[in-house]
């Protein structure tokens, strides 16, 4: 077994980000392009795709599979599926790396065809919960076991169904994972595969199914519920994707540009999707100066460019009912909280307990360090904002949201902050330390920084 050697960053107190950046393609949309032409019968085109670990993992699992993926020189990748159904055993376990969406997904696609896969990923993978998508993937007829000592955590060998069943399945607590998942396990299955959801979740697995041909139709129920329904056995369309900029990773620069004196940062092509765009709505409601400007379509989604102004936040009371569409960004919002004037109340954050750490902890340990004055009442994180000591180490826990949030922490801290390993970044924004540097983000690996 070979050795994690970490690799601490340091940031440091500046002012003056300027410039127009356009960080990664959206992870959400990437993984889903990715599959979506692999279960399609012809060649898909992908431009923007995001290039970090936890896409290439799921891009490197379809191949084991039988798809074809190949990088163009020009950055353009190329799918050619085997079509719905059309998946062989592979010749070695699956891993996944540290991507809890690409194995999540993978699950539903695998559920319900006739193979047999072993699933395995990193020490932070391997710790999280996998029950939610089991659950209802073993009612249509897929079989898991797990190695460990734990019946839904990975590795474990996933058999999909002979002969799947479909299944009307109420989701339990809002997951678009689990969601797409029972979607996705449904394109191989005979019938109607449907699914409801009591509050909406993002919804990029509907639109670039129906982009792709799948025969999926939504539906709105009492007291606001959701029926998303999917038939089974029809075949997929190949089709030319272009990822937009990804709203949760453009979240760290946004919010380095609110809490930085004298900056302006302009955020090219940012997926504005309605269902995803929970933190701008948040700090606009603190007084962030942001504008969206040259809204557009690209492949279905809204995007635009966003022009983020240096910013006096106010704390806020946000609803427990936005955490669906900000779920990823609380790590980085608990950061602009931390220098807001006032106190910000986040409700109802029991899911991110079981993201890649346990998000809430860790934030909260973070701010502690930090010097950052807190709390946590059952599911609520209360932070009292104001001036933001820094001089801290923060422990990642090998979480890519939690390194970003505290290296943008840093940047308004009247001391340094370092993290204590920035390698698992690159799962999601492999050029955050380039970009930010590029923008005048003083961030540096050289311990020195803070002295």
């Amino acid at each position: 077994m070979s050795v994690h050697t970490k690799s601490p960053l340091t940031a440091c107190r500046s002012r003056g980000l300027a410039g127009n950046i356009r960080v990664p393609g959206d992870k959400s949309i990437s993984h889903r392009a990715l599959i979506l032409g692999a279960l399609s019968v012809g060649e898909t085109t992908i431009t923007g795709l995001l290039e970090g670990d936890d896409v290439l993992a799921t891009a490197d699992a379809l191949k084991a599979l039988g798809a074809s993926i190949e990088r163009g020189d020009d950055g353009t990748w190329h799918v050619h599926g085997t079509g719905v159904g059309g998946f062989q055993d592979p010749r070695a376990p699956l891993d996944f790396g540290n991507a809890g969406t690409g194995v999540r997904l993978m699950m539903g696609v695998l559920a319900s065809q006739p193979v047999t896969a072993r699933l395995t990923g990193d020490a932070s993978l391997s710790g999280r919960p996998m029950g939610r998508v089991l659950a209802p993937l073993q009612r249509m007829g897929a079989q898991w076991q797990s190695d460990g000592e734990t019946a839904d955590r990975l590795p474990g060998i996933m058999k999909g169904a002979e002969a799947p069943v479909p299944i009307t399945y109420t989701l339990p607590v809002a997951s678009a994972q689990v969601k797409t998942a029972i979607l996705l396990a449904g394109l191989n299955t005979p019938g109607i595969t449907s699914v409801i959801e009591p509050k909406p979740t993002r919804d990029h697995t509907e639109r670039m199914l129906k982009g792709f041909g799948a025969d999926i139709r939504s539906q709105t129920l009492e007291r606001g519920a959701v029926q998303i329904s999917v038939k089974g056995h029809v075949e997929l369309s190949p089709r030319a994707v272009q990822v937009p900029a990804d709203p949760s990773s453009a979240a760290f620069a946004i919010v380095a540009a609110l809490i930085t004196p004298d900056s302006e940062l302009t955020l090219c092509d940012v997926m504005l999707n309605p269902t995803r765009d929970g933190l701008v709505r948040t700090l606009i409601d603190m007084g962030a100066d942001i504008n969206s400007v040259n809204r557009r379509d690209a492949g279905g989604e809204e995007i635009a460019d966003l022009v983020v102004r240096s910013s006096k936040l106010r704390g806020v009371d946000v609803p427990p009912e936005r955490a669906p569409s900000m779920i990823d960004e609380y790590p980085v919002l608990a950061v602009a909280a931390a220098c807001a004037a006032g106190t910000t109340r986040m409700r109802g954050l029991a899911e991110l307990r079981v993201k890649e750490s346990d998000r809430l902890a860790a934030v909260a340990t973070g701010l502690a360090a930090a010097g950052v004055a807190h709390r946590i009442e059952g599911d609520d994180l209360i932070v009292d904002g104001g001036t933001v000591p820094g001089g801290a180490t923060v422990a990642t826990h090998m979480d890519h949201r939690i390194a970003m949030a505290f290296l943008t922490l840093g940047l308004a801290a009247e001391s340094p902050i370092t993290v204590d390993d920035a390698t698992m970044i690159a799962t999601s924004f492999p050029d955050f330390e380039t970009l930010l540097r590029n923008a005048g983000a003083q961030i540096s690996a050289d311990p020195e920084a803070r002295s």
